[in-house]
C-alpha cells in the first residue's frame, strides 16, 4: 500500500506518457487518469449511461463507446456542456484513481493527471508535483506529426488548457523534454532516487 504520491502533468505533446513509462521502468506504480477516463467511456463503460442521458446518442460510436471527436465538438465552445461532462467524469475518475493509489504496492505512485492545474483537488492528494515541460512550438510539432491534426487545431486545444507558466508555477520538480531520450532518462533517474528517499521518510497515507 503506497502512501507517497507524485502528481505528473504537462501540456498536450509534452511527453507525459514517455516520462510516466520511464518512472514505471524505474520501479514506480502508475495511476493514469486519462487511461481511467478511456475505461469509463469504453463500450459498456460505467460513465456511458450518464453521458448518453446528458448528451444524446450522437456522442457514441457504433461500438457504444464515446466518440471523442463528437464529444469534443459538443463541449469545446460551450462552457456549460464542458462543465456537465466534467461533473460526470471527474468524480468517477477521482474515486477510481484514489482506490488504485491506495492499493499500489510500489514505493511511490505516479498519478498522471494531464489537466491537473485545471481539475483542482489533486494538489492536496500529492506529496509532490512534477511537470513535463518543453517549448510550445515543439508541442505543436509533435502533436501534428503524431495525430495528424493541424497546427491551428493544436493551438486551440492548448489555449483551452492551463498555460505553460501555470503548470510550471505549481511544479515542485520539472522534467525538460526538449533534448532527447537520454536526457529524459537522466532526469527521471535523479527524481526516482529523490522520491524513493522522500517516500521512505513519511508514514503511509491515503491518496
Amino acid at each position: 500500500m503506497s502512501g507517497y504520491v507524485v502528481g505528473l502533468t504537462g501540456g498536450i505533446g509534452s511527453g507525459k506518457s514517455t516520462v510516466a513509462e520511464l518512472f514505471v521502468g524505474a520501479g514506480a506504480a502508475l495511476v493514469d487518469t486519462d487511461a481511467i477516463a478511456h475505461e469509463l467511456t469504453a463500450p459498456a463503460g460505467a460513465a456511458m449511461p450518464m453521458l448518453l442521458a446528458a448528451f444524446g446518442p450522437q456522442i457514441a460510436d457504433e461500438r457504444g463507446a464515446l466518440d471523442r471527436a463528437a464529444m469534443r465538438r459538443a463541449v469545446f465552445a460551450d462552457p456549460a456542456s464542458r462543465k456537465k461532462l466534467e461533473n460526470i467524469l471527474h468524480p468517477l475518475i477521482r474515486q477510481i484513481s484514489s482506490e488504485r493509489c491506495r492499493n499500489a504496492t510500489a514505493p511511490y505512485v505516479i498519478l498522471a493527471v494531464p489537466l491537473l492545474v485545471e481539475s483542482g483537488g489533486y494538489r492536496e492528494r500529492c506529496q509532490r508535483i512534477v511537470t513535463v515541460d518543453c517549448p510550445e512550438s515543439l508541442q505543436i510539432e509533435r502533436v501534428v506529426a503524431r495525430n495528424g491534426m493541424t497546427a491551428d487545431e493544436v493551438k486551440a486545444i492548448m489555449a483551452a488548457q492551463a498555460s505553460r507558466s501555470e503548470r510550471l508555477a505549481i511544479a515542485d520538480d520539472v522534467v525538460h523534454n526538449d533534448a532527447g531520450l537520454p536526457h529524459l532518462h537522466e532526469q527521471v533517474a535523479k527524481l526516482h532516487s529523490r522520491y524513493l528517499r522522500l517516500s521512505s521518510e513519511i508514514p503511509n497515507a491515503n491518496c
